[in-house]
């Protein structure tokens, strides 16, 4: 069974977009997104520096626009049995699981992107890895900071977030058995009480949607459970900006459900990663760039094999 993941914030790099352009038809779509959202975004996607695509505005429309791009040189939505995303990744595969158009999945992002931003402005916050040591002692020693575990990934990773000064501790003071704190280049205490705010926007942005229910295996971020109504789809989206990504628990789910083979929208990388050390022995593929679709292409045969 293969399982379609998109990855979330933080997985942009400078230029990424550029090769993904040169695709068949690919510049107009952009084009006609950009023009949508009133966003550029093959600029940000080209020639934008890393300051400008740190920005949450930006960032989570175009990582959306790029799973979007990537996810359409796949083929057909039914090769995968299941789809997950991480953060704002499971609005790129709520889309590739129908439950929203493209043109809702963008318009949704756009509004989550400046809520977010909005939120982050009050207080200054931020993120870090915490790399390595038991979970119950990372948690607890985040909690003792006043941090909390935004991100729970699995294979030994925590993201913990709040207020710069709070991170600057934990960089100070790591928890007992874990081999490295890193600051993470996101502009905001993302997935927890820091952006309430912008809950109340997306509910209200949620009201003119029209949701189906999902057409492939929806695995949520919120607890690794199967959803399978696309009204609860949207409210889970709603809620998880300001409530933690349970990653461990959705690779959890992924081997339940007799998982062989991942494949990575771009700009991919982050969630194999997790997946090698997690799920040991499932092949997996990154699409970093289009020359990465001939190794997803094969294990896709593999699979229709």
């Amino acid at each position: 069974m293969l399982v379609l993941v998109a990855p979330g914030q933080g997985a942009q790099t400078p230029g990424f977009l550029t090769p993904w352009l040169e695709l068949p038809g690919a510049a107009e779509r952009v084009a006609g997104w950009s023009d949508a959202l009133g966003l550029d975004l093959a600029h940000y996607g080209t020639k934008a520096d890393a300051d400008e695509i740190r920005d949450t505005a930006v960032a989570q429309p175009l990582l959306v626009a790029a799973g979007l791009l990537s996810a359409s040189a796949l083929g057909s939505p039914s090769a995968f049995g299941a789809v997950a995303g991480h953060s704002v990744g499971e609005i790129t595969a709520a889309a590739y699981a129908g439950v929203l158009s493209e043109a809702d999945a963008l318009s949704f992002v756009r509004t989550r992107g400046l809520a977010m931003a909005e939120a982050a402005a009050v207080t200054p916050t931020g993120m870090a890895a915490v790399l390595g040591g038991d979970r119950d002692v990372v948690v607890a020693h985040l909690e003792k900071l006043g941090l909390a575990p935004a991100n729970i990934n699995g294979a030994g990773q925590i993201v913990a977030a709040g207020t710069l000064e709070q991170i600057a501790a934990l960089e100070a003071e790591k928890p007992e058995g874990s081999m490295k704190v890193v600051a993470l280049k996101v502009a905001g205490a993302f997935h927890t009480h820091h952006m309430a705010p912008a809950v109340a926007t997306l509910e209200e942005a949620a009201k003119a949607l029209a949701p189906a229910d999902p057409a492939l295996t929806y695995v949520s971020n919120k607890d690794g459970g199967v959803v399978t109504s696309g009204a609860d789809v949207v409210a889970r989206l709603v809620g998880q900006v300001a409530h933690p990504v349970r990653w461990d628990l959705c690779m959890e789910t992924f081997a339940e459900l007799g998982v062989t083979g991942i494949i990575e929208l771009c700009p991919g990388g982050t969630l194999t990663g997790l997946a090698k050390r997690a799920l040991k022995g499932v092949p997996s593929v990154a699409l970093k760039t289009p020359d990465d679709l001939q190794k997803a292409a094969e294990l896709l045969a593999e699979h229709a094999a």
